[in-house]
């Protein structure tokens, strides 16, 4: 492991208990300069998660709850009359920080949904035609409940595919929910460290930005995505998009394991997270009772690196 990464991972690990799979993920997926969704039932860490990530690495982290009531403006911003300049001044929306945590994305409407759109894909905001950009690094962190609890609505694709990953917290284990149990979790909050910097990250970004990919990688990615929109049981298969995250996410695995190049297993450990939520599986396959993970798989056993 990256000494400096796996730093950041154990420090988070004081909170979040016997989850550092997940957690390694998710720094994967900043160091690749992506947005993460984190889907799963209320109550198992996911704010913490992400909270602690930020703290960690030094970075001004900001957290919004969505509910129905939450509009545009309270994410980008606001232009309002200043009556003692005579002039229009602009407010900062909430987004202006460097880690931002949409909590609940799916409770709120898609219109401040589509808020966040501009400033995932770009890193800026457009209010009354002025454009301001964010802080660097720059990154959302968001969590739903799964689609069926009370007051939640699917995310439209376009959303999802602005997400980098998407990940399951799951339950935790008999020890973490023991640890819990007696609060050391929550004691454990208050000491995190931080023990990387918002321009060492981004150095260590740059870095994983052109990790070396020999020709028979780029091919095993591109044989996969082709894959997906062959299957006659997806509907809907990877975009050159989702080809090109798998491919950012691999280069972000393969810093963090402290490798100098990209090899397939750093493929393997991240792709069912990538493509998850970008494979659309036909109404037959659906009701043969097959999951997106189950067709990932499938295809992963199928293709191989030559």
């Amino acid at each position: 492991m990256h000494t400096e990464l796996e730093q950041v991972v154990a420090e988070v690990g004081k909170v979040v208990k016997g989850k550092d799979e997940v957690i390694r993920k998710v720094l994967a997926a900043v160091l690749a300069g992506g947005h993460v969704l984190l889907e799963d039932i209320p109550g198992v860490g996911k704010t913490t998660l992400a909270m602690a990530l930020g703290k960690a690495m030094d970075l001004e982290y900001r957290r919004m709850q969505f509910t129905p009531d939450v509009l545009p403006s309270d994410i980008v911003g606001f232009t309002m009359y200043n009556s003692g300049t005579g002039g229009f001044e602009y407010k900062q929306g909430a987004v202006f920080c460097n880690l931002f945590l949409a909590d609940e994305l799916n409770r709120t409407s898609s219109k401040t949904q589509s808020a966040l759109l501009e400033v995932m894909e770009e890193g800026k905001v457009t209010v009354d035609g002025v454009t301001h950009l964010l802080p660097r690094p720059f990154t959302v962190i968001a969590t739903e409940n799964p689609f069926g609890s009370s007051g939640t609505q699917l995310l439209p694709d376009s959303q999802l595919d602005r997400f980098l990953i998407c990940l399951n917290m799951g339950y935790p284990s008999h020890e973490a929910a023991l640890d819990i149990l007696k609060g050391s979790s929550e004691r454990n909050l208050e000491k995190v460290r931080s023990v990387l910097s918002a321009e060492r990250l981004l150095e260590l970004r740059a870095q994983a930005e052109t990790l070396h990919v020999e020709e028979n990688i780029f091919e095993y990615l591109a044989r996969l995505t082709e894959a997906t929109r062959e299957d006659s049981r997806i509907e809907l298969g990877v975009s050159p998009r989702g080809g090109i995250a798998l491919l950012k996410m691999a280069r972000a695995a393969a810093l963090l394991r402290g490798g100098d190049y990209v090899v397939p297993e750093d493929i393997l450990w991240v792709i069912e997270d990538v493509w998850r939520c970008r494979i659309h599986l036909s109404a037959k396959a659906k009701a043969e009772g097959l999951r997106a993970e189950d067709m990932i798989l499938e295809l992963t056993e199928r293709i191989h690196a030559v």
